[in-house]
């Protein structure tokens, strides 16, 4: 299985699967000199490990981060990166591959069962294997990497909505994306999406969710025009996540409904003699390049495939089969991408600060 890996100079190949002993990630690339502990890396997995809340899968997985490589011990017990390849360890300890005995030959409709078994002739139906959420715990610990490489860049990301439920964006409040169970910033739409996932979760269904991630800090000028765009590779990356079925940068769809007058982000000179742009329509990106501005991007997340409704499908010796799946799943997969839309955005844009600075010779 081949294209495990991603970015130019900083590069991340992820392995290990969801059943499996243990998954991680390589990091080849990452700056030399960079001083972390790995209290700096656990925070950010913290925010993406399973059984946090009845809203999420009850898998237990405590999820510690071990660097394994590419660091100097210091006496204070931090570390620091050498410019080899980092490797991440992450064990898995709460399997329970018998939960997914029943679907061993059969295809979960909605799930990479049948396409994965089609193209390479076998698949790992313990939770998917790569095509499950828990890949997605190794791009969390190379992104909490990245982030420390760039401490002028801050990045966050918030839940904006829940099936039809969406926030009021005249309430967005950053403060309370981390006091409640759904990273949302609207504080008055937290008890909805409570009463409304209760429901789901109850009924053994799942639903989807749009998750909103934010970069500022990041400096004007990188990217590249044509194929090396800065909104291509985020929209690529955040379209390799578990389960993503839509991307869009900026205003994104919604420029499509609106006047060249309106979608157009006017400029100014401020007070200090640099640009001012009045607007950003364009979610910090105009021609592949950043414009200084927040860098907006969003991701909507498909239900998750695995529901206690009994759904039509075939198995692998070609028979008509009705497909229920047992085990413990999110009701609404959406609420865990957060840290990982994170993370994402993370690493792209750290991988072009770097190319920008081999082209152009700056740091900025």
């Amino acid at each position: 299985m081949s294209h495990n890996t991603f970015g130019h100079l900083f590069r991340v190949t992820t392995w290990g699967e969801s059943h499996g002993p243990a998954l991680g990630a390589v990091v080849d690339g990452c700056p030399p000199g960079i001083r972390f502990a790995q209290e700096d890396l656990q925070a950010f997995m913290d925010k993406r490990k399973p059984g946090q809340s009845r809203f999420v899968t009850q898998r237990r997985e405590d999820d510690i981060v071990k660097v394994l490589s590419g660091v100097m011990p210091q006496e204070d017990g931090t570390m620091i990166t050498t410019g080899t390849p980092v490797s991440l360890f992450i064990e898995n300890t709460d399997q329970r591959s018998k939960d997914y005995g029943d679907i061993a030959k059969r295809y979960r409709p909605g799930h990479a069962d049948y396409t994965y078994d089609l193209k390479y002739g076998i698949r790992d139906y313990r939770g998917g294997g790569r095509s499950s959420a828990r890949e997605t715990a190794a791009r969390v610990a190379a992104g909490a990497l990245a982030r420390l490489a760039m401490p002028d860049v801050t990045i966050r990301g918030a839940l904006v909505q829940i099936g039809t439920h969406k926030i009021n964006r005249d309430n967005w409040d950053w403060a309370q994306v981390d006091q409640n169970p759904f990273f949302c910033p609207d504080a008055a739409m937290v008890p909805v999406f409570e009463e409304y996932l209760d429901g789901i979760r109850k009924a053994g269904s799942s639903v989807g969710a749009v998750i909103e991630v934010v970069a500022e800090g990041v400096p004007a000028g990188i990217g590249a025009p044509v194929y090396g765009k800065l909104d291509q590779d985020i929209a690529s990356g955040l379209m390799s996540i578990n389960a993503v079925k839509g991307v869009e940068i900026g205003n994104g769809f919604e420029a499509a409904e609106i006047t060249g007058e309106e979608n157009a982000d006017e400029m100014r000179i401020g007070a200090d003699g640099k640009p001012v742009f009045l607007s950003n329509h364009a979610g910090g990106i105009l021609g592949g390049i950043s414009t200084g501005e927040p860098i907006v991007a969003r991701f909507a997340i498909k239900p998750t495939s695995s529901i206690l409704t009994e759904k039509r499908s075939i198995d692998a010796d070609g028979n008509e089969v009705d497909v229920r799946t047992k085990g413990r799943h999110d009701p609404c997969v959406g609420i865990r991408a957060v840290p990982v839309g994170e993370a994402m955005l993370a690493c792209i844009i750290l991988d072009h600060i770097l190319r920008d600075r081999g082209q152009n010779g700056r740091t900025r």
